[in-house]
């Protein structure tokens, strides 16, 4: 179908979350209810608005190896695509990826722009390196590049210590937070261990990507706080395999080891304390692009119902990320049609009848 034809599809089924059968109609990319007669039927099933990867890497080279050419970038939101995940949060990328957005066959990006980070206290070639009293600074360049994030790296292991440690102090934090806030952008932190979690709370932030350190207080100050939560439980499933290329750092790969022990009981405490909880699954570097269904799996095997987990992999996604959560009158029509309900077996979303971009199947 060329991009910019304009036609009417139909398509007939049960809407989630609202959990009601309806007939709907695509005209001009958008959803509409009102009847449109001689229209043929192209779908029929489970409605369930389109997947979001709240935790991606548009542009990180395949096993952390750098920057990715602009070859590899187009794979990697190909790959997302036909994973179900129509709309991508980039955390964070060595490269400039706003290309991405002037494809309509690609799924809708927002971008953080480029990891802020200590020298030598994270990955060498993908984040910017600054030093504290640059920190709010470059937080407020990076939202004005940005699509409204902005990523601080907020631990690492330190060699000298020989384990996870807070990356900046508890001030500049706090500034680099304001920073962005007063330049419109929203801020989320990598964070890994324990220590660095108070400061990044009392220091205002917007999101925590993996927290595996969270406690059960911490947990209830997010909440209270409004704080989000992309526990990127695929992700944190790898910690034993870092821990065993790490023994030379044996206090770091036993604290590598106790996180992903208590992973799914922390992402399980944060949902009944409150915590928006989204899904991400840090693809990029490490981790294969298309994996939503999988993080979307294990939130629901850490505990969280199947329909909060769908949820989190959908609809509040969409909603925390600025998106029409449901496929209201008007909304864009970015959709999967699924022959079962997906919350009695969300493995249904791996193979969808059909996929809508924008108004377009791509199946």
């Amino acid at each position: 179908m060329n991009p910019r034809e304009t036609q009417t599809l139909h398509v007939r089924g049960v809407l989630l979350p609202e959990d009601q059968p309806r007939d709907l109609y695509i005209v001009d990319g958008h959803v509409s209810y009102e009847r449109v007669d001689a229209v043929a039927t192209i779908a029929e099933g489970w409605i369930v608005p389109g997947l979001v990867d709240a935790h991606c890497h548009i542009g990180i080279g395949l096993g952390q190896s750098g920057p990715a050419d602009r070859d590899e970038q187009e794979r990697q939101a190909a790959a997302d695509l036909d994973g179900g995940a129509l709309l991508l949060r980039d955390c964070g990328s060595p490269v400039d990826n706003r290309w991405v957005q002037q494809r309509e066959d690609l799924p809708r990006l927002i971008r953080a722009g480029r990891h802020l980070a200590r020298p030598r206290r994270y990955l060498r070639g993908l984040g910017l390196d600054v030093e504290p009293a640059e920190l709010p600074s470059a937080a407020a360049e990076q939202a004005r590049l940005g699509d409204g994030w902005v990523k601080i790296v907020a631990d690492w292991i330190d060699r000298d210590r020989g384990d996870l440690a807070p990356a900046w102090p508890a001030e500049a934090v706090r500034a680099a937070v304001a920073a962005a806030h007063a330049a419109g952008a929203r801020v989320t932190a990598h964070v890994f261990g324990e220590e660095a979690l108070p400061d990044l709370i009392d220091g205002g932030i917007d999101c925590l990507e993996h927290g595996p350190g969270l406690d059960d207080t911490l947990l209830a100050r997010m909440a209270r706080s409004g704080i989000a939560l992309v526990p990127t439980l695929i992700n944190i499933y790898t910690f034993p395999s870092i821990a065993d290329r790490a023994e030379r750092f044996p206090a770091y790969a036993g604290h590598m080891r106790h996180l992903h022990a208590r992973a799914p009981d922390m992402v399980r405490t944060a949902y009944e304390a409150g915590v928006r909880v989204c899904a991400g699954t840090d693809a990029g570097g490490g981790i294969q692009h298309g994996r939503i269904v999988d993080e979307i799996v294990a939130l629901n095997r850490a505990g969280l119902p199947a329909d909060v987990a769908l949820a989190a992999g959908s609809w509040d996604a969409r909603t925390w990320l600025g998106f029409p959560g449901g496929l209201s009158e008007g909304a864009p029509a970015d959709f999967l049609v699924l022959a079962d309900d997906p919350r009695r077996n969300l493995d249904t979303l791996r193979h969808p009848r059909q996929t809508f971009l924008r108004g377009r199947p791509l199946r």
